[in-house]
C-alpha cells in the first residue's frame, strides 16, 4: 500500500480562516449532529488519574509498589493518566510549548516553506486522511521525526524561532527517556521481564515522532472538533497540554471526560500497539479535542512507537486457554498505513483486528 504524493484537494490553513474574522465556519468543518461536541459537561470532579512518578525511584519498596499499582490501574481502567515529577525541567516543559506557539504565529511565508504531503506527513499540515470531500478538523499541525535517527532531519524542522531546534532536541531526548522508564513499569506490572516491552518495540531502535497541534479560535465551536474521535495507532503517546485552555476529552463509559491538566504534567495514553501486545489488558482509549471560541490552544503529542517493520502480536506469556490471543500479527508499518489512508475513524480500527471467536 502506498500513499500519493499530494493532497486530494487544495489545503486551507485553519489559522487563516480563524484570523479572517468570519463568523461562520465553512461547511467542510461542520460535523454531523451526532458527532458534534456535547453541551453537557462531564462532572467537574472527574479527571484522569494523576500519578507522581518520583515513587518509581524511591528507596522505599512500599512507595515504589504503590506507584506501580497506580500505573497498572490507570492502564487497565482508563488508558490515560497524567504524570508529575517525571524528570523534565519545568522550564523545558513551558519552553517547548511556547516556542511552538511562536512558530504558528510566524508569517505564512515562513510556515509554507515546510508544507507537508501525505507521503510522510512531515512538516506543516492542516488535514489528515486522503478522502476527497471529507469533513475536516479545526486545526493545523506540525509533524516531525526524531527516531530512528535515519529519519531525523533538522532541515525539516523550523528554522524560526531560532532556538526551536535546540529546544525540540532536548525535549525529545527527555521524552524518549520517559518512554523507556514507563515501558519498564508496564512490563513489570504485566508480570514480564522489565525489558520485555522495550525489546518488543525494537530495543534501542524504536520510533519517536512529534505532532504539534494548533487549534485556532473558532467562531462556532459547537459545530466542529479540533481532532475527531480516535485511538492512537502507535505504542504510547506523551501529550504536553495547554495548561490554560482545556480541550482534550477522553471517552469513558460512553461519556466524554474533560481532562484537567496539572501544572507541568505530561499526559500519557496507551496506543493500539500496547493494547495488542498486552492482549487488551491495557486499553487504547478513544479521545477527541474540542475547540474554543475565545482562545487558541497549543499541545505537543509525542508518539513513542515500535520499530516499524517488527511484527506486533499478543505476548505469548500472556496467552492461556482462558485468554487466547485476540489479535493477529501485523507490523506497525502495515497498521499505520491502514490508518493514514482512512484518517481518524475511532476505536473500531484496532477492535476490527480481533480474531474471530
Amino acid at each position: 500500500m502506498t500513499c500519493p504524493c499530494d493532497w486530494p484537494e487544495p489545503v486551507v490553513r485553519v489559522q487563516s480562516l480563524s484570523e479572517s474574522g468570519t463568523p461562520i465556519i465553512p461547511d467542510r468543518y461542520i460535523k454531523p449532529p451526532t458527532d458534534r461536541p456535547s453541551l453537557n459537561s462531564s462532572p467537574p470532579d472527574l479527571n484522569i488519574p494523576l500519578i507522581d512518578l518520583s515513587g518509581l525511584n524511591s528507596p522505599e519498596a512500599s512507595l515504589r509498589h504503590a506507584t506501580l499499582n497506580q500505573i497498572s490501574a490507570a492502564c487497565r481502567e482508563w488508558g490515560f493518566f497524567q504524570v508529575v515529577n517525571h524528570g523534565l525541567r519545568p522550564e523545558l516543559v513551558d519552553g517547548a510549548r511556547e516556542i511552538w506557539r511562536e512558530f504558528f504565529h510566524e508569517s505564512m511565508e515562513v510556515k509554507q516553506k515546510y508544507a507537508n504531503s501525505p507521503k510522510t506527513y512531515e512538516g506543516y499540515g492542516s488535514r489528515l486522511g486522503l478522502q476527497k470531500g471529507a469533513i475536516l478538523d479545526w486545526s493545523d499541525y506540525y509533524f516531525l521525526h526524531y527516531l530512528p535517527s535515519s529519519l531525523k532531519d533538522h532541515n525539516k524542522w523550523p528554522e524560526k524561532p531560532t532556538s526551536l531546534r535546540e529546544v525540540v532536541e532536548e525535549y525529545s531526548k527527555e521524552i524518549v527517556r520517559l518512554g523507556r522508564d514507563l515501558l519498564e513499569a508496564f512490563s513489570v506490572n504485566l508480570g514480564l521481564r522489565g525489558d520485555f516491552l522495550q525489546n518488543k518495540f525494537g530495543g534501542e531502535d524504536v520510533g519517536a515522532c512529534l505532532r504539534v497541534n494548533f487549534y485556532p479560535k473558532c467562531p462556532q465551536p459547537d459545530l466542529t472538533l479540533g481532532l475527531s474521535p480516535h485511538s492512537d495507532p502507535g505504542g504510547m503517546t506523551f501529550l504536553l497540554p495547554d495548561e490554560n485552555v482545556c480541550g482534550l476529552q477522553v471517552r469513558r463509559d460512553e461519556q466524554w471526560i474533560m481532562v484537567k491538566p496539572a501544572r507541568h504534567a505530561i499526559i500519557v495514553n496507551i496506543g493500539d500497539q500496547l493494547q495488542v501486545l498486552s492482549n487488551a489488558i491495557y486499553k487504547s482509549v478513544e479521545h477527541r479535542v474540542i475547540v474554543n471560541e475565545n482562545k487558541e490552544r497549543v499541545s505537543l503529542a509525542y508518539f513513542y512507537n515500535p520499530k516499524s517493520d517488527l511484527l506486533i502480536q499478543p505476548a505469548s506469556e500472556l496467552i492461556t486457554p482462558e485468554t487466547p490471543a485476540l489479535y493477529p500479527a501485523m507490523t506497525f508499518d502495515e497498521y499505520r498505513l491502514f490508518i493514514r489512508t482512512r484518517g481518524p475513524q475511532g476505536k473500531s480500527q484496532v477492535e476490527s483486528l480481533k480474531s474471530p471467536k
